[in-house]
């Protein structure tokens, strides 16, 4: 199989949607020889900050000397990215072997009567095949979508279970309310795991303490309020395009690279799930630690991509992650001019994004996303249209980019946020202007 053969697979998986239970995949991995049997996991699930903090706990690992693999959805330039050990995207040779490998036992699953496995599915089967062959001593792993009936949940006993913040997501499939979202988002603890979580609903704690009573775990709920402290503020140095905020957790003085105020509730989660790991042989120096969470960078998440005018990515897609956003543009991009290229899915909650971060922009610049599921830009311009009085809806992310750039001017500042599949062409895009 040809690296171009193997994309267009990928392309031809998506034909088969998306299929709740774990079913196809339970078989697939067994017909792998459950690969994911031979790898200890955290696990991570949630509505907002799964990859954050999946790149924080992963960051400690690799500067504590431990060979991680992590895996992640969805990406940004291209399909490999989503498969790393220590920070290295998996070879194109491996990808085109596993998935050749793969797609002979799919085609033996259809063969016996089994449905073909979805495209995640057959990602994630990748994920434990290369992990496992390549000797991973720990794999940090992110739900695709809840928990319970996710292809990542069938890993059977994960050291950590980490619930980020549950809200309002794939309502389709988890239900219709946060405690129904919970209920699936939860499916990912385990008897024997540590279970970290962080800011949540009463309805949705409530939630995951009955699932910690079921399969005896004892939930650890990390308190913003109680030893994370002395928060000062974040500073951009738009030159080196890179951002700083220090905050004090548990007595101790940490320095991160990720921005927003959101980040420092995210690295502290992470710092109780590495907390925990130390005591389950993987130890982790305080120096490792401050040395993962200084270099841990994660791409499309408030992310610099150029420094004049101030140009970020940020991969908001729902109403929760956008008031996230905004709080940090107030911090970044208090005294600029700021200029939004927004690009949404039809089946994310668009009204709740723009009415959280419509009040900060000067102008806002509608795209449509390289998606099946995307909101033609000019529908979603109609939408704006109801909130501020100056949108448009751009040809292409090009137009966008350029006119965004020239509306800025010297003085402004552009963010380009929403859907995720759309940053990776804004990322190029503006780096071939440097």
């Amino acid at each position: 199989m040809t690296y171009k053969e193997a994309t267009e697979y990928i392309e031809h998986l998506k034909s088969f949607g998306i299929t709740p239970g774990l079913a196809a995949m339970s078989e697939l991995c067994r017909r792998l020889d459950n690969p994911q049997d031979r790898i200890p996991f955290v696990h991570i699930a949630g509505t907002n900050g799964k990859g954050s903090v999946l790149c924080f706990i992963s960051a400690i690992l690799k500067a504590s000397g431990y060979r991680t693999g992590r895996f992640f959805s969805p990406a940004i330039s291209e399909c490999r990215e989503r498969f790393q050990i220590n920070n290295r995207q998996i070879s194109k040779n491996d990808f085109c072997r596993y998935l050749e490998r793969i797609k002979e036992v799919a085609g033996g699953m259809v063969a016996d009567g089994f449905d073909h496995p979805t495209s995640f599915e057959v990602d994630t089967a990748l994920a434990f095949l290369y992990f496992a062959d390549k000797n991973c001593d720990i794999v940090v792993l992110e739900t695709g979508m809840g928990g319970t009936f996710d292809a990542t949940n069938v890993i059977r006993h994960p050291l950590v279970a980490v619930i980020m913040p549950v809200g309002m997501d794939h309502t389709d499939y988890l239900g219709r309310t946060l405690a129904e979202i919970a209920g699936h988002k939860a499916g990912i603890i385990k008897a024997g795991a540590c279970v970290i979580t962080g800011r949540q609903s009463e309805a949705v704690y409530e939630v995951i303490r009955e699932k910690c009573s079921e399969c005896g775990c004892r939930p650890l709920f990390v308190s913003p309020l109680g030893t994370l402290s002395r928060i000062r503020k974040g500073k951009a140095d738009f030159k080196n395009l890179a951002f700083r905020q220090c905050f004090t957790y548990c007595g101790c003085d940490f320095e991160i690279g990720l921005a927003g105020p959101h980040q420092i509730i995210n690295a502290a989660t992470a710092l109780d799930a590495v907390l925990f790991l130390s005591g389950q042989g993987f130890p982790a120096s305080e120096k490792n630690i401050r040395k993962g969470l200084r270099e841990a960078a994660w791409p499309g998440r408030f992310e610099l991509i150029a420094g004049s005018p101030p140009f970020v990515i940020d991969g908001a897609h729902n109403a929760e992650a956008a008031l996230m956003l905004a709080d940090t543009l107030k911090i970044y991009f208090k005294k600029k001019r700021i200029i939004y290229i927004l690009g949404v899915l039809r089946d994310k909650d668009y009204p709740g994004i723009i009415a959280a971060t419509y009040a900060l922009a000067e102008h806002i610049i509608t795209i449509t996303p390289p998606d099946p599921r995307a909101l033609s830009g000019y529908e979603l311009a109609l939408a704006v249209a109801q909130k501020h009085p100056r949108v448009t809806a751009a040809d292409s992310i090009v137009e966008a980019c350029e006119l965004a750039i020239l509306l800025a001017g010297k003085d402004g500042a552009v963010a380009a946020f929403g859907s995720l599949t759309f940053l990776g062409a804004v990322r190029e895009i503006i780096a071939k202007r440097a």
